[in-house]
């Protein structure tokens, strides 16, 4: 307890008043159980008898009072005070990494998140929930615990989990790697970060998907990068408009590109290689939801065409198992693997051994190929469910995207420009209903209005109830006519309800 005696007579009153002190400022509020006499005399190295003065004396003046059988607690006459909160200064950017952090991220508003109050939302990047997996890595925790060294762990990752990852990548993804080329990372995020850190420098170029994930977009800017977006079709990035000269890195997740859920073809795929060999130039391989295919097999990863040494595959469990995991990964190429490690270890020492070693014999038990399967099947369901419900509901009035894997679909509102749209998304928080525009995802915004609807996060019943308030919703823009302009009357006069 952190307590001043003031040298002002004995020492008993001297601890009295250092208690009332500490109760007048808050830091001993009512209830609060005191220390017993004998702890406390240990920690202040005063004498018990000092202290069970001091305590008497106090419960004398009523500051406190004893419990039988349970010890001595506060029943301090004043309140918690109220305090007056610092004075806030406006404190500019100390570094060119602090401007850009104040530039391009804000953290108080990340696409994607639920907002508070919704009965349903479209939620997209959330996996589902899973009671039977929570139990089942409470016991890989116990199982794991005994055998996880308390000391620093090791900066590339636990042996046994790169082995599982290694093997686990070549055998689904046909990653060719072993596992000292594998480096364990704090998911997506972290890996973005130590690439960008090992191979830019500010005011690099780096292609990226347009539209694409946001998130990687921030961490490129942040790291000082000029961003060039690429246009996205049915076959992926048009790797035909990449510029020239070659940019220094191209970020891409072509197995399912998000967010539109388009794969790149194999002829974009050489063609995209070659121009990376021929420019000295790095690709990041950024596997998303690329585990979860839902009527087609697998999509080979790019990495396997690479003969060069040129791409960077990033994997995560965040989506196939839970984010909270914080566990990803980096398939290193041979040129960078020192420099990559050595990015690692000055960030954070190394990923929690615990975690890893419960990951490692959850992949290696066949408990993660499992749990893939039943997952990937659950999916496809609520993703057939959900389609299905959109066209019964909605009609000809969304252009739903075809895609074969993940957790989300993308829908475009036919003859629904961006206000109306924010407007359509107003409306439907209103009702309690969370929708997510395609906006953010793209440097360039598009003119019209596009959504993001994830299914994951959602039962099947609520995926209908859902499909059923938002086609209310948008029953509330009807399609315009030729020539038409301006937000419909309908909306106008509705505010609520």
């Amino acid at each position: 307890m952190d307590l001043v005696l003031d040298d002002n007579g004995p020492l008993y009153l001297q601890l009295a008043r250092a208690l009332k002190e500490a109760m007048a400022a808050g830091r001993l509020a009512n209830g609060t159980r005191l220390p017993s006499s004998r702890e406390l005399a240990y920690d202040l190295n005063l004498s018990r008898t000092t202290v069970v003065a001091a305590y008497e004396h106090l419960r004398a003046e009523g500051f406190i009072a004893g419990r039988v059988g349970s010890g001595s607690y506060v029943t301090s006459p004043w309140t918690t005070p109220v305090r007056s909160p610092p004075v806030r200064r406006a404190v500019v950017a100390q570094s060119d990494y602090s401007r850009r952090l104040r530039e391009f991220s804000d953290i108080g508003n990340i696409p994607g998140r639920r907002p508070p109050g919704m009965r349903y939302a479209f939620q997209f990047g959330v996996p589902m929930v899973n009671t039977a997996l929570t139990a089942q890595w409470v016991r890989e925790l116990a199982r794991a615990a005994p055998y996880v060294q308390p000391n620093y762990p090791r900066i590339q990752g636990l042996p046994a989990l790169r082995e599982a990852v290694a093997r686990h990548v070549g055998r689904t993804r046909g990653v060719a790697c072993s596992a000292d080329d594998v480096l364990i990372v704090g998911g997506t995020q972290q890996a973005l970060s130590l690439i960008a850190r090992v191979l830019l420098d500010v005011g690099d170029e780096v292609a990226l998907e347009e539209p694409h994930y946001f998130t990687a977009r921030t961490i490129l800017q942040v790291h000082g990068a000029r961003l060039v977006g690429v246009p996205v079709d049915a076959d992926g990035m048009q790797v035909d408009r990449l510029p020239d000269p070659a940019v220094k890195l191209t970020y891409v997740t072509p197995s399912h590109q998000f967010p539109t859920g388009a794969v790149l073809s194999h002829e974009r795929r050489l063609a995209l290689l070659e121009y990376a060999r021929l420019g000295s130039g790095w690709i990041v391989e950024d596997d998303y939801d690329g585990e979860f295919r839902h009527d087609r097999q697998p999509v080979r990863a790019l990495q396997e065409l690479d003969r060069d040494g040129r791409v960077l595959y990033v994997g995560s469990f965040s989506k196939t198992l839970f984010p909270s995991l914080r566990l990803g990964y980096i398939v290193m190429p041979p040129g960078l693997k020192d420099d990559l490690i050595a990015a690692k270890w000055t960030d954070d020492f190394g990923s929690p051994p615990l975690d890893q070693a419960a990951l490692a014999n959850f992949i290696t038990s066949g408990a993660y190929d499992r749990h893939l399967r039943q997952v990937t099947r659950k999916l496809a369901e609520r993703r057939q469910l959900l389609r299905s419900s959109l066209q019964a509901q909605c009609g000809d009035r969304l252009e739903i995207m075809e895609s074969h894997s993940g957790m989300h679909l993308v829908a475009w509102i036919r003859d629904m420009p961006v206000e109306e749209g924010e407007a359509l998304i107003r409306a439907a928080a209103e009702r309690k209903l969370a929708l997510y525009s395609i906006a953010p995802c793209y440097l360039q915004p598009p003119q019209r209005t596009g959504l993001i609807m994830g299914f994951s996060a959602m039962s099947p019943g609520e995926i209908r109830d859902a499909v059923a308030l938002f086609a209310k919703c948008l029953a509330l823009f009807p399609r315009r006519k030729a020539g038409e302009r301006g937000r419909p009357a309908l909306y106008l006069a509705r505010s609520s309800g």
